[in-house]
């Protein structure tokens, strides 16, 4: 996305069309409006996990939030959800290399959540989001997972 009013509008609108536009993806790879919702609980979850664990170093919230957000939703509900549900989070992004990244970051989740569905797939999306938190610092340190550094 670019910078000044223009790249502002981007970003304005594609944030405000995300719960929208992750609840249809989530629709239409065949999940119920019940299974749709908790693709919103996880992703707010991942979100809140990755805000509070991953400030103050550049690029580590971004990169544990799409760990997080794609492990649990693997693990929940199947790779190919998973997948849906990541690539319409990234449809009207104008920000190729940052989508790139992402793609690493989402990858690495879905391999987690696929090894480790049976304890992600019990108690709430928050519990699962927080029970990885520190398997995702470890992976950040290790460089596991990624970050754009800005131009």
């Amino acid at each position: 996305m670019g910078t000044g009013l223009g790249g502002l509008l981007e970003q304005a609108i594609h944030s405000a069309t995300g719960v929208p536009r992750l609840y249809t993806a989530a629709i239409r790879a065949g999940l119920g409006p019940s299974g749709a919702m908790e693709v919103l609980l996880v992703s707010q979850a991942a979100l809140a996990a990755a805000a509070k664990h991953g400030r103050g170093v550049p690029g580590r919230s971004n990169a544990m939030r799409h760990f997080l957000w794609q492990a649990v939703l693997t693990a929940r509900f199947g790779a190919d959800v998973a997948r849906s549900v990541a690539a319409a989070q990234e449809t009207g992004t104008s920000r190729a290399r940052d989508s790139r990244v992402d793609e690493h970051n989402n990858a690495a989740g879905q391999a987690y959540g696929a090894a480790h569905a049976a304890r992600l797939s019990a108690g709430s999306a928050g519990d699962a989001v927080d029970s990885l938190v520190p398997e995702a610092l470890a992976m950040w340190e290790a460089g596991e997972l990624v970050w754009v550094r800005p131009r």
